[in-house]
């Protein structure tokens, strides 16, 4: 199967959006896929602000972007965009880093003003790091992800909407994986 970087563009060790990317990444694990993650957040925040495109950690990071197959990546939306820190890792990589990757963005926020985030705000980043497919990402409200006694639990609604772009994407990379080792 194909091998999946699941990348959290989340400032916080506690976030929703972390937990959200959990959850895919258990079921991209299910459907048979190799899953690994990439939390912005414990890149060296020096490398990242001070744009240090030689820091070992961003040319590791770079490099786990090369060697995926797709790219699972998770924002909470700020000010109806993706975080700021995401950005600064994005900023980081080749220009086509997603080139041939099929790409599931996913988002959490407080309100459904939100909700357009991942059209207006991430896609076109993602469409310009030449990502070959964008599979329909999912918006994911803060009050749908909860904790009960350590395992999260989302919401029924969005667990089903959730698990439809997980498939959807699954499927995509199991078609271009297939078609590239023919």
């Amino acid at each position: 199967m194909a091998a999946v970087l699941s990348v959290s563009g989340s400032p916080s060790a506690t976030s929703r959006t972390g937990r959200l990317l959990r959850h895919i990444d258990a079921r991209l694990i299910d459907s048979g896929h190799e899953v690994t993650t990439l939390d912005v957040r414990d890149l060296p925040a020096e490398a990242l602000l001070r744009a240090d495109f030689g820091h070992p950690a961003i040319i590791d990071a770079a490099a786990r972007f090369a060697r995926a197959d797709g790219i699972v990546i998770g924002t909470p939306v700020y000010k109806a965009a993706y975080s700021g820190l995401l950005k600064a890792l994005l900023d980081l990589l080749p220009q086509y880093a997603l080139a041939g990757k099929t790409v599931l963005p996913l988002a959490t926020g407080g309100s459904t003003a939100h909700v357009l985030a991942i059209d207006y705000a991430l896609r076109p980043v993602l469409t310009s790091m030449g990502a070959a497919h964008i599979v329909p990402g999912w918006f994911t409200l803060d009050k749908d992800i909860t904790v009960d006694g350590g395992r999260t639990v989302i919401a029924a609604a969005s667990a089903e909407a959730l698990g439809q772009a997980a498939d959807v994407f699954s499927a995509e990379l199991t078609g271009r994986v297939s078609v590239l080792a023919s």
